[in-house]
């Protein structure tokens, strides 16, 4: 089976909704180096992250560790908001985070499939670089729970997952943290 190491982003230099695409502060660039010295024993091994600078730039001190390339996927990038202004992403985002998958709209529960099918095509032992709900999709699929939100992981905290291609396994949490939307 392959391992698969989910490294939430670190943290963002403005609050979910702010701003378009923020990359890290220096809080979040300390928790990326200190992720990087975490996972590189492991490797070098493939890295795929999403799209978003946080995650590229949460990524990016364990690439140049193991000078490899990190694919870009966008399958694990942030999840879709409907809302153009940011007070109405932040409400939104609260509602949808209480709520169970199968709930949630067609658009939604196919972005969660897309997650799930990136993480399933994985065939060997890999870190992404992701994000709070993408990580939440992969664990709640992977523990048959069907809240949007099973658990809190902490900027570039590192869970960690199997998968045999056909199926999702849990192997560790990673460390949690009381994320608020802000």
């Amino acid at each position: 089976m392959a391992k698969i190491y989910l490294v939430r982003h670190g943290q963002a230099a403005s609050g979910w909704g702010l701003e378009e695409d923020p990359g890290l502060d220096d809080l979040g660039r300390s928790q990326a180096r200190d992720a990087a010295q975490k996972l590189a024993p492991l490797g070098p091994l493939p890295i795929l992250s999403s799209p978003k600078a946080r995650a590229r730039e949460t990524a990016s001190p364990l690439a140049a560790l193991w000078a490899v390339e990190p694919t870009i996927e966008k399958r694990v990038g942030e999840i879709r908001f409907p809302s153009e202004t940011p007070a109405d992403r932040v409400r939104w985002l609260k509602a949808m985070m209480a709520d169970q998958w199968p709930s949630l709209a067609p658009d939604l529960q196919q972005w969660r499939r897309d997650v799930i099918e990136a993480l399933l095509d994985i065939e060997n032992d890999t870190v992404v670089f992701s994000h709070f709900i993408a990580i939440n999709s992969a664990v709640s699929h992977a523990t048959d729970d069907q809240r949007v939100i099973s658990f809190r992981p902490d900027n570039a905290s590192i869970t960690v997952i199997e998968t045999n291609g056909d199926r999702l396994y849990l192997v560790e949490h990673g460390r949690e943290a009381d994320t608020r939307v802000n």
